[in-house]
């Protein structure tokens, strides 16, 4: 029997259920016949990390990168990074960490691992991300803004892979009636949802804005993430109103998305921005249309439904996309459905990226 493929997926932590939840995806749903996967995190924190630990995999507590000051340590710590990679003998580090390191793709290089990375945001802004896309043997792209933004001089180096979602576990289903109860949503009420881990390049402001534009009473906005920072005490005191619901992060948010007559994520054209949002794409394979701003990664899911995309930071245009949904309910969620599962599902993720492996080690 061939020897496994041996893959160590680097991610700082799993404070949050974003990446997290992708690594966690793939990691459990590679064949295991073909591959031996193990996680690397800085520390085991955040309410994640034990569904991380139910996938019975190693997982290892280490620091894979390097502080490049003082400048005559970094070698050194580098080298430690070397040794563990090497004790270890992976076949191949694929890296989850949002960060422009480029101490963790030197350390593989070193040693002889292939290396290669996902680019998960559109930030970019500093020399250290040319660095770690040199010394990175492969890069994945996950939108297609990316392939012409950050790697138009290394064509041969990059692939384009998009996200995926679990098509099975993100279906319809039915509404929660005590739920909708408890937060004092009614029958007659057109309900908004967003996902988003509230800082201020969400533009959670740019929602909240269209919704006061419309001015219908009957309009309830469901705010579902972390929400323990400076950014979203201020939208409370701003926007403090009935319809508008802060609940804070969930680690389920099916029956929060099953309330809703349409999905909102209005992300600012500035910063990181988006790379490939899952939330949007959970909605829409529980037949939730999406409306989000015209970006990078939004608009690569929504480019079969161009008329949901608005103008980034434009209130009145998201009000106008909001108030087509309020008067329009014949949307063909079954078609909205099919999509996702033809170009968005965990098997096809899945299995673009065991692909990817075999073709990096030539298998």
């Amino acid at each position: 029997m061939p020897k496994k493929i041996k893959i160590l997926y680097t991610i700082p932590n799993f404070d949050t259920a974003g990446s997290g939840k992708v690594v966690y995806d793939l990691v459990k749903g590679l064949d295991k016949t073909v591959f031996s996967p193990e996680i690397c995190v800085f520390h085991t924190k955040g309410a994640f990390f034990k569904k991380i630990e139910a996938l019975n995999v190693p997982i290892h507590v280490f620091q894979f990168t390097a502080d490049y000051k003082p400048l005559v340590s970094f070698a050194f710590k580098v080298l430690k990074i070397c040794r563990f990679f090497k004790k270890h003998r992976f076949d191949i580090i694929h890296s989850w960490h949002w960060s422009s390191d480029f101490s963790e793709p030197l350390a593989a290089k070193l040693v002889g691992i292939p290396f290669v990375y996902t680019k998960k945001a559109m930030g970019w802004g500093n020399k250290a991300w040319l660095w770690r896309s040199k010394l990175s043997s492969k890069i994945i792209a996950i939108n297609n803004d990316m392939l012409s933004d950050f790697f138009k001089s290394m064509p041969n180096k990059v692939i384009q892979l998009p996200l995926g979602v679990d098509t099975i576990e993100y279906s319809p289903q039915s509404k929660n009636f005590r739920l909708a109860s408890n937060l004092g949503i009614s029958d007659n009420d057109f309900v908004i949802a967003t996902v988003v881990n509230m800082v201020p390049v969400k533009g959670i402001e740019v929602l909240l804005d269209a919704v006061k534009i419309i001015n219908n009473k009957k309009i309830k906005v469901l705010i579902i993430g972390n929400d323990k920072s400076d950014y979203a005490d201020a939208l409370k005191i701003k926007y403090h109103n009935d319809e508008f619901l802060f609940l804070g992060k969930k680690m389920d948010v099916k029956p929060y998305l099953a309330l809703s007559n349409v999905f909102v994520i209005p992300t600012k054209n500035e910063g990181r921005k988006e790379g490939m949002p899952i939330a949007p794409l959970e909605a829409m394979a529980m037949g939730i249309p999406v409306i989000g701003s015209n970006i990078s990664g939004i608009k690569d899911i929504l480019h079969k439904y161009p008329q949901f995309l608005f103008e980034p930071s434009n209130s009145n245009d998201l009000a106008e996309k909001i108030n087509f949904f309020i008067n329009n309910h014949e949307f063909d969620k079954l078609e909205l459905i099919h999509w996702v599962r033809q170009n968005f599902s965990l098997d096809s993720f899945i299995e673009q990226r065991e692909s990817f492996y075999k073709l990096m080690l030539r298998r």
